[in-house]
């Protein structure tokens, strides 16, 4: 009769202690990471900047002499040849400036020929005794001024003639018309820019230099790459650097020489000019997102041979948009986790993937 109590009270006292155990965590499962394999390199510092394609040579054009506007041959955005018309003054006037030195010319002309016979009968009257020596001397006197207004007749008839073609302008050499500064009925005077032209033969990247990279600029290596084709890159070489910044935007105008434009380079298109200059140091290019720290510093988890993660402290040289650059802390070979970083924990096994898995 006593058994059964005891047998009672020994399965609730071992349904006690099974109740009383706490279950066995279950093991992590290995998490998969993405990792980056760390090679070490010369250091190369690039730095970019916008730049605008611009002519060499850009030149306001003027009429020579002043008047009315009559004809506007070409409009801005024009490709023009050199010695191409591009405006015409109403040439009234020049052409009867013309016409005025043309008769003086011919009256200078009568003068010294009736001047020249005047002589030569002074002169023989004088061989036989019926003149005096005072009347050739003034005749040969008058007949030299009358050569000289012949050469000044002659010389206003060029002046004349060269005012008359200074009526219409032309282009001095090939290139665009960027601008077109009066229009027909409108009175210019002379020397007043009336179109600008930008000569085609040479082009030039210019660019707003901060004073910072000033020092960069002249030993870096440049290239340019344009907006609309990214992928073909032209070489860049510093041909001038202004000598004082801007007083707005306190930047150094930099223009940039490009040998080897060719026709995909057009003026006013947008670039990007890329400075490039090699450093003394060696240094790992990693993502950002491999960066941790924990408040103890930069550091990276390296995945082992195991597929265990550690912590190592890493000495960052740069941080770039999208890179950061490590000196030390890191080996040849290492693989870096690059993605998910925060949620590794020391000793944890992970699986590395060549693919984000979801």
């Amino acid at each position: 009769m006593h058994s059964r109590p005891l047998l009672l009270g020994l399965s609730l006292a071992a349904l006690l202690a099974a109740c009383q155990e706490k279950p066995k965590e279950a093991a992590k499962p290995d998490r998969p990471v993405l990792v980056q394999e760390v090679a070490f390199e010369a250091r190369v510092q690039e730095r970019t900047f916008v730049a605008t394609i611009r002519p060499r040579v850009e030149t306001d054009l003027g009429f020579r002499v002043p008047g009315k506007v009559a004809r506007r041959l070409v409009n801005a955005g024009d490709a023009v040849t050199a010695g191409q018309p591009l405006m015409v003054l109403d040439a009234t006037d020049l052409r009867l400036q013309v016409e005025q030195a043309e008769a003086e010319g011919r009256a200078a002309e009568a003068a010294l020929t009736q001047a020249v016979a005047e002589l030569g009968r002074l002169q023989a009257l004088r061989g036989q005794g019926w003149s005096t020596a005072a009347a050739y001397e003034r005749q040969t006197a008058a007949t030299e001024e009358a050569r000289g207004r012949t050469a000044r007749a002659e010389r206003a008839l060029s002046l004349a003639r060269n005012a008359l073609s200074y009526a219409i302008l032309r282009a001095d050499a090939d290139g665009v018309v960027t601008a077109v500064l009066a229009e027909p009925g409108q009175v210019v005077a002379a020397g007043q820019a009336t179109a600008r032209v930008a000569g085609s033969a040479e082009k030039e990247a210019v660019v707003a230099i901060p004073e910072a990279g000033i020092g960069q600029l002249r030993e870096a290596e440049a290239s340019l790459t344009l907006w609309s084709s990214p992928d073909h890159r032209y070489e860049a070489r510093l041909r001038e650097l202004s000598a004082s910044a801007d007083p707005a935007t306190r930047t150094y105008l930099a223009r940039f020489a490009l040998p080897g434009a060719d026709d995909r380079v057009q003026l006013g298109m947008s670039a990007t000019v890329t400075l490039r200059e090699k450093g003394g140091d060696r240094i790992a290019r990693l993502p950002l997102s491999a960066l941790f720290n924990g408040g103890g510093g930069p550091a990276m988890w390296v995945v082992d041979a195991d597929g265990r993660p550690a912590l190592r402290p890493v000495e960052v040289a740069a941080y770039e948009s999208r890179d950061v650059l490590v000196r030390t802390g890191l080996n040849p070979g290492d693989r870096v986790v690059t993605l998910g970083v925060q949620k590794l924990d020391a000793g944890q096994r992970v699986r590395i993937v060549q693919a984000l898995e979801f």
